[in-house]
């Protein structure tokens, strides 16, 4: 048995070893490779921090001395707090890569997605600032991929207002060519739509006001369309109707060719379309109602824009939500800045893989479960089934 755990394990160290070794060659008892692996295999089972690390290893001192290289026994918590304070996050990123690629490829196979929902967004840890030292929260913009369950990279920046300039960043450490690329307004930049081009792929992106001019002709000439039914216009619609949680809410999505007239749309490298998103929600017999108007590079075909405007909140619904819920990362008081921006990611990373087993469980069960069954937590490490 303990041969078939190290032969399956062996796969996953592979991520790790072309990893540089930050510490100094004077202080290396534990190898790399090992601690890092320890540290990915607590945070699935529960860990949320250093402490809680060396906790978990401690009580699967026997497991891990047969499965790793550590011949000098399980590190304490110094040394998760060390190394994990040390490694460039982006360094430490960029092992995954090869990982969630292959994760990609099998979810692409077996849902049988061409052309995914890929949707930037940003959160904020909120309890992770440190103002004694002049750090702020951590915020961290991330790419979801909805249909898939799978976090592809994450950027951090000091607050909500550096997405900007974070959001290129990001783009260009995963691979979306082929894909649909979905960001809310603070993201609707014209640099932005370029760089999605260029990187063959497709957007659908929000509008609101800080795209004044652009927002308004969008609002303008849809408001005239609508007076006339859009005689003339090669509309798409599509209403779809949902209930559950004591609420209904009902959308109607709107897809037209651009106008020709429509100011500043040359500006916006590959726009081809312009869309409307009415939901109306009725709960408790009150009823709300928001307009969402949007810019994008898809052909007409209104059920592929209606799956990227809604599938564009997965990344609030199956990745933020998840996150502060299953591995409470809103409470985390991880303030250094390499440690919580490596946690963030591990977070992201681990989700991803809860997400990929089969079982029916929840993600909540399923993270217990790492913590209560070596076998179940090699599974989700690997993808292997029972």
């Amino acid at each position: 048995m303990a041969k078939t755990h190290h032969t399956t394990l062996d796969e996953v160290i592979a991520h790790f070893t072309d990893l540089e070794d930050p510490r100094s060659p004077l202080n290396r008892k534990h190898p790399l490779v090992s601690v890092v692996v320890i540290a990915l295999m607590a945070v699935l089972a529960g860990a949320g921090g250093p402490t809680a690390i060396a906790r978990w290893a401690k009580t699967k001192h026997e497991f891990l001395l047969r499965v790793l290289d550590l011949p000098a026994g399980v590190p304490g918590k110094d040394v998760f707090r060390r190394v994990l304070m040390l490694l460039n996050p982006a360094a430490f990123q960029a092992c995954f890569y090869n990982w969630l690629a292959a994760l990609r490829a099998k979810a692409t196979e077996a849902s049988g997605i061409e052309q995914p929902v890929l949707a930037v967004d940003g959160k904020t840890a909120r309890r992770s600032h440190d103002r004694s030292n002049g750090l702020g929260a951590l915020h961290s913009v991330s790419v979801w991929a909805s249909e898939f369950g799978l976090s592809l990279g994450q950027v951090a920046c000091e607050e909500k207002s550096n997405e900007i300039t974070a959001i290129p960043e990001l783009l260009r450490l995963v691979d979306i060519k082929g894909a649909i690329i979905t960001i809310d307004a603070m993201g609707t930049q014209k640099a932005i739509a370029e760089q999605i081009i260029e990187q063959k792929a497709d957007y659908v992106l929000a509008l609101k006001g800080n795209q004044e001019t652009i927002h308004q002709a969008v609002i303008d000439y849809i408001d005239r369309q609508l007076e006339n039914d859009f005689a003339g216009v090669a509309v798409r619609r599509l209403v779809t109707t949902e209930t559950g949680h004591g609420r209904e809410e009902v959308r109607s999505y709107l897809q037209m060719p651009v106008p020709p007239d429509l100011a500043e749309a040359e500006r916006w490298k590959g726009l081809r379309t312009i869309g409307l998103v009415v939901s109306t929600r009725i709960r408790e017999g009150q009823e709300t109602t928001e307009l969402r108007y949007y810019l994008s590079s898809l052909p007409l075909g209104v059920k592929r824009f209606a799956q990227a405007a809604r599938g564009h909140w997965g990344i609030e619904n199956g990745c933020h939500w998840s996150l502060d819920f299953t591995f409470r990362e809103d409470e985390s008081r991880i303030r250094e800045k390499n440690l919580r921006e490596n946690f963030g990611w591990l977070n992201r990373f681990l989700l991803s893989l809860l997400k990929q087993h089969p079982g029916r469980d929840s993600i909540v069960m399923r993270r217990r479960a790492c913590g209560w069954d070596e076998n179940f937590m090699l599974q989700v490490l690997t993808g292997s089934t029972p």
